[in-house]
């Protein structure tokens, strides 16, 4: 008997690696490239990979993945960039979680095949902004949908920047539909928020989940150009700032904003859940967290 949704299961999860190759490529080129600026003396960052495994509860493959990080570039302080394929049996908590968001048949068949890229990074540089990416594909015996993002976060807030970040993001959704951008910011900017600071993460991005409109080709080409959109947006504001001076003063509001995003993640973020809960990779879940911050 075949595979349900084999196919399309492959197809996403070959071509979210492929967006790993491309943004890890993109990356080090950035620190090659890097040749002037308080950063240049330090050695060009590399990728160091790791292969990551989820455990089952019954010890049976359940699927894995890999994690890319690089630590201490000219330009990246800390970045990775992981994809995993990841099947098995939703436990309890998982699968209230994800009846209560309207996903049926989970007290009837607690399959689930999710594979996706989920980016982080980090920079030495206060004045260029870090950032977030990811894109997934979740499947069960009864549903199927797509999500994800990308969303900016500088701690020194430049408004061409920002301007940059969502016209690149908007004239790739404006290929599928004029009405997914506005839709998408506003997801991201209730997303991206922090109650309990009463304010936003950073200047915002795009943002989906649970996407489905029950064609699954158009619907992954809209995740596809999610993904593509994240370079073109994000490269040139890392050349454009990289080689600026910063003070101890600027230092500082950056490692202060880095807290935030630490926060966010640990108390909020859907995936980060999701990852710990079904056990996957402590790891390669946490990759998302700076290496420095502080708290005032």
């Amino acid at each position: 008997m075949t595979e349900p949704f084999a196919s399309e299961k492959a197809q996403a999860a070959a071509w979210f690696e492929t967006l790993r190759d491309e943004i890890v490529t993109a990356f080090e080129r950035l620190e090659d490239t890097q040749t002037d600026g308080p950063t240049a003396h330090l050695p060009a960052g590399r990728f160091e990979q790791t292969a990551t495994t989820r455990s089952s509860d019954n010890g049976a493959d359940a699927g894995g993945g890999l994690m890319s990080v690089m630590r201490g570039g000219r330009v990246f302080e800390k970045v990775g960039v992981n994809t995993s394929t990841v099947y098995g049996q939703l436990g309890e908590s998982a699968q209230k979680a994800m009846a209560a968001r309207g996903v049926p048949g989970m007290a009837v068949d607690p399959r689930f095949w999710a594979s996706g890229i989920s980016l982080v990074a980090h920079v030495q540089n206060p004045h260029v902004p870090a950032v977030h990416m990811n894109t997934r594909m979740f499947w069960t015996p009864h549903a199927w949908w797509f999500g994800g993002g990308s969303d900016l976060n500088p701690c020194i807030e430049y408004d061409d920047d920002t301007a940059h970040f969502h016209a690149v993001q908007k004239r790739h959704l404006d290929r599928h539909d004029t009405a997914h951008y506005p839709k998408l910011k506003a997801w991201a900017d209730e997303y991206f928020y922090i109650p309990h600071r009463n304010r936003a993460r950073g200047v915002g991005g795009i943002f989906m989940d649970d996407y489905c409109t029950g064609d699954w080709a158009t619907d992954f080409a809209l995740t596809q150009d999610i993904g593509c959109a994240f370079l073109p947006a994000y490269v040139p504001l890392v050349e454009n700032r990289r080689t600026l001076g910063w003070s101890d003063a600027d230092k500082d509001t950056q490692l202060i904003h880095r807290g935030l995003y630490a926060e966010y993640n640990l108390v909020y973020d859907r995936g980060t859940k999701f990852g710990l809960t079904t056990g996957h990779d402590a790891n390669a879940v946490l990759m998302s967290l700076p290496p420095m911050a502080k708290w005032t």
